[in-house]
């Protein structure tokens, strides 16, 4: 069991390294606290390896990944729209700092679901198959959640350095690109459309964030008209 566990571990931690799981979970370090993240993380991962190794060792099998991949993308399309309406300024847990409602809900539904159509859950059922199960779901799962503390890092520290509103955009962007990835390539199978898409959508925004930067620049050097002296 112990050398499954270090096997587990130490496959699961490369494999997550610059993968898209890191990156949906430092884009939810950009909204939400660490310790939620991280607690929605270990849970998510708990269940998808116990599930994964499940299917693995017993059962011999893989998850359908077409089906899982097309709700993914479905739901990640929603926290895009979910996240942008947050960045409101009129948004009452924006504006007091509070946490939004369902944020360890959101964590644990949305990664549950990335990670059932990654190649990280084919590993673990693979693994799953020749090795101790309880050895394979407890190293598949401390590996996902050391990998992605790297990530949650990352994302606070942005999160210090960045104004909100630019977080917020940003958390919308990539949920729009993940969302729209997953549909097209994980989905549908089109990978050069999925390409010619996020890139095109990843263009379009920043195009859109230039036009507005040089417009606010523009208007904070507008000279300030002079008020008529008194006599």
């Amino acid at each position: 069991m112990f050398a499954a566990t270090l096997l587990t571990l130490g496959v699961v931690f490369v494999a997550e390294l610059g993968d898209r799981s890191q990156l949906i979970t430092m884009t939810y370090a950009l909204r939400y606290r660490w310790w939620v993240v991280l607690t929605g993380v270990a849970i998510a991962s708990c269940m998808v390896h116990g599930t994964t190794v499940a299917i693995g060792h017993f059962l011999g099998t893989t998850l359908p990944a077409r089906p899982i991949a097309f709700a993914s993308a479905i739901a990640f399309l929603l926290f895009a729209a979910w996240a942008w309406r947050e960045g409101g300024a009129d948004d009452p847990a924006v504006a007091t700092g509070r946490e939004p409602r369902h944020a360890l809900l959101t964590v644990v539904s949305s990664f549950t679901l990335a990670e059932l159509s990654d190649k990280t859950s084919l590993a673990t059922v693979t693994l799953a198959s020749h090795h101790d199960w309880a050895g394979v779901w407890i190293g598949s799962t401390l590996g996902m959640v050391f990998a992605d503390a790297l990530a949650i890092g990352v994302g606070m520290l942005l999160h210090r350095r960045l104004p909100r509103g630019f977080l917020h955009a940003l958390a919308s962007l990539l949920f729009l690109v993940f969302g729209l990835w997953m549909l097209f390539d994980n989905a549908l199978g089109w990978r050069s459309a999925a390409v010619g898409v996020t890139v095109a959508t990843v263009l379009a925004a920043t195009t859109v964030a230039a036009a507005q930067t040089l417009r606010r620049h523009r208007k904070d050097a507008a000279p300030v008209g002079r008020s008529p002296a008194v006599t």
